[in-house]
């Protein structure tokens, strides 16, 4: 394992000059799809509400605990990861779509966001500065399938537009596939999005397993107190070993009909069994051209630098079957820039996070009449919506 590991500068990172204007083109699309999810996703619990403009559909928020290990080494021991402690939290899964609806008919790219309370310091959210909450959204996949803003308006319109492409069969989907290829024509072969368009079919190629059994990654690089790094949260051995419904979908064509949530049943009965634990991991670059900040659709090699376990994300055994379960879910605003400086996001599509995800959060509590409020502890998260 190298020991040579890159030093964090704020020179690392240069915002291109178009970053401004392709990001109010996404902040546009946000405006334009929220406030029509109300009718446009009828299927939502809780019905005729705006939905997020990603991860749409969550599968259940779990109470959690975040425990920092002690005795790390010296470069994994930073920020909050400084000093040893236990901390508690909220484990949040969704589906990463823009839409409701059946699971045989969303994409399996899921969610994992986590919620950690009791973090001093000023935030990175400028109006939210004094937050004592800490955010991570993470994503099954250690890549993501744009690596510019510029591409990620496109790719919008198209996750917007999937259910159409699909409902044609394979000739939409060929579509979709060419349409994401070439920007929508916009490209000449030269700049086709091959490595992007990887990424997207790993994505598509996603096994239907129990969400328990998955790993979730930052997708792009945050800072690591003196470092770069990308964080993992990946299911230890022993709770992987426990899970007792593991596929969740047969293949086709079933002897029924799959139930309509099948990833939501399933993990409710996983943690009504029993408890869950994730290791957090953190893997420091030691190469800014080998692991490449700004393009997130290029995987960073283990071999170069291993994750290395620095904490734990433990989920007790619980019930989040009920409504109340389903309203602190829709209440619940998750934020990967709700974060101290030593964390920070870092790259484009990084910081294209920070304002659609603030925009997205806005927009729907403003809809559905909900307070948008920090809560201090995950219990009251999980009563303020009774």
């Amino acid at each position: 394992m190298s020991t040579d590991f890159l030093r964090y500068s704020p020179y690392l990172v240069q915002v291109p000059a178009d970053f401004d204007r392709n990001m109010d083109l996404v902040l546009q699309g946000i405006d334009r799809y929220i406030p029509g999810t109300p009718s446009s996703e009828p299927r939502g619990k809780p019905e005729g509400r705006a939905v997020r403009a990603t991860h749409a559909k969550s599968y259940g928020v779990a109470k959690a605990e975040v425990e920092v290990l002690g005795n790390l080494p010296p470069e994994y021991a930073q920020g909050i990861y400084a000093k040893p402690g236990r901390y508690g939290a909220l484990a949040r899964f969704s589906n990463g779509s823009p839409h409701l609806g059946m699971d045989t008919m969303l994409p399996r790219a899921m969610g994992l966001s986590v919620k950690i309370f009791g973090i001093e310091g000023p935030k990175l959210l400028e109006d939210e500065a004094n937050s004592r909450t800490f955010d991570y959204s993470n994503i099954n996949l250690p890549v993501f399938f744009c690596s510019t803003v510029e591409q990620y308006v496109v790719v919008q319109q198209l996750n917007v537009d999937q259910p159409t492409y699909m409902s044609e069969g394979v000739p939409g989907r060929n579509r979709l596939f060419r349409d994401f290829l070439t920007l929508k024509g916009t490209l000449s072969p030269d700049r086709y999005l091959r490595v992007e368009f990887s990424a997207f079919l790993r994505a598509t190629a996603l096994p239907p397993k129990n969400l328990l059994l998955f790993s979730y990654w930052t997708m792009g690089a945050v800072r690591h107190g003196d470092y770069v790094a990308k964080l993992r949260f990946a299911p230890t051995e022993a709770s992987a070993n426990s899970v007792v419904q593991r596929d969740l979908l047969p293949p086709p064509p079933p002897p029924t009909p799959p139930p309509k949530d099948v990833y939501y049943q399933a993990l409710v009965s996983e943690l009504q069994a029993r408890p869950y634990e994730f290791d957090i991991q953190v893997q420091l670059s030691i190469d800014r051209v080998l692991m490449p900040i700004d393009n997130v659709s290029v995987e960073w090699p283990e071999g170069f630098s291993p994750f290395v376990t620095v904490g734990k994300l433990r989920l007790p055994q619980q019930d989040i079957s009920s409504y109340d379960n389903v309203e602190a879910m829709d209440a619940l605003s998750i934020n990967p820039w709700r974060v101290t400086a030593e964390h920070a996001p870092l790259g484009e599509i990084q910081l294209s996070r920070k304002e659609a995800y603030r925009r997205s959060s806005i927009l729907r509590h403003q809809i559905n009449r909900q307070e948008r409020r920090e809560p201090q502890t995950p219990d009251e998260a999980l009563m303020k919506a009774k």
